[in-house]
């Protein structure tokens, strides 16, 4: 069981169901680590979006009040930084705000940046999940450290019923490394 396979097989499930719809840059076309992963979800099922990560979530959120189930894939961390006012102060408060009448499921996936073989610099490959966990509420937040780890964590956003969005944690230094 390797990281990136567990990443694929993940994604070819999700990409089976017939609510999920993929959004995000470099999703139909390659681009970055995330790419690699999409390779067994159906074309017809990715929106490739440009760089406007804010919007980018606040689409999601608004597919998933349409009944959609977004998956949407920021390639580093430190871009998906953009989409706080998306994440915080609209996603994150959503049930609370319309007294449980909207429960928007968006499951988000982001990557913290490669440092092998060399670092891409500071401003991709920084870990933020701590402090995101201080920010939310409503919307849970899984670190994917492990292979085993992987299609569980997208089979509980998927499956969850209790209203909430999930934010996982890539690391892109585990796609070649475990």
């Amino acid at each position: 069981m390797k990281y990136r396979d567990e990443l694929v097989r993940a994604m070819e499930w999700l990409g089976e169901k017939s609510n999920t719809i993929f959004t995000g840059q470099a999703i139909a076309l390659s681009g970055h680590a995330i790419s690699g992963t999409m390779e067994k979800v159906p074309k017809e099922k990715r929106i490739e979006l440009p760089v406007f990560e804010e919007t980018q979530l606040g689409m999601a959120t608004g597919l998933a009040l349409e009944g959609f189930v977004p998956i949407t894939c920021y390639p580093r961390f430190d871009f998906f930084i953009l989409a706080m006012n998306q994440l915080i102060n609209h996603l994150d408060k959503m049930r609370e705000m319309t007294e449980n009448k909207m429960q928007p499921k968006v499951i988000i996936r982001v990557a913290v940046g490669a440092k092998k073989p060399f670092s891409a610099g500071p401003q991709h490959t920084k870990d933020y999940t701590e402090a995101i966990k201080l920010m939310l509420t409503d919307v849970d937040v899984i670190s994917l450290n492990e292979p085993e780890d992987v299609f569980p964590a997208f089979e509980k956003a998927y499956n969850r019923t209790d209203g909430k969005s999930t934010l996982i944690i890539e690391y892109a230094d585990y796609y070649g490394e475990k």
